[in-house]
């Protein structure tokens, strides 16, 4: 298939670019379900989703909360993860000389 771009007009060629372009994102997501496709297939082969090897398991709604690595020493109840802002407690005992080693859990 040949054509004669120096023979088309402006209007032509931009039609032409168009169309060429509509025809790119058709095979693109053609191209990309065949992939799918066989990726599934390949996974399947071995007992396995493509979600599973791709890494792709879905939270199942909340994040865990992370584990306590500190504890109030005047309120064993008072714990913090070392995430986020310092808690009050935290402030506190930094500030009348306590190491954070020795709120450690």
């Amino acid at each position: 298939m040949s054509l004669d771009l120096s023979a088309m007009s402006r209007k032509e060629l931009l039609e032409l670019k168009d169309g060429i372009e509509d025809a790119l994102k058709a095979a693109e997501q053609r191209e990309r379900k065949e992939a799918i496709k066989a990726a599934e297939e390949a996974a399947a082969k071995y007992g396995f989703s493509l979600d599973e090897i791709a890494g792709l398991q879905r939270a199942s709604g909340k994040k865990q909360k992370a584990a306590a690595k500190y504890r109030n020493p005047h309120n064993p109840e008072e714990t913090w993860s070392g995430r986020g802002r310092k808690p009050h407690w935290v402030h506190t005992a930094l500030t009348s000389g306590m190491d954070i080693s020795d709120l450690e859990i």
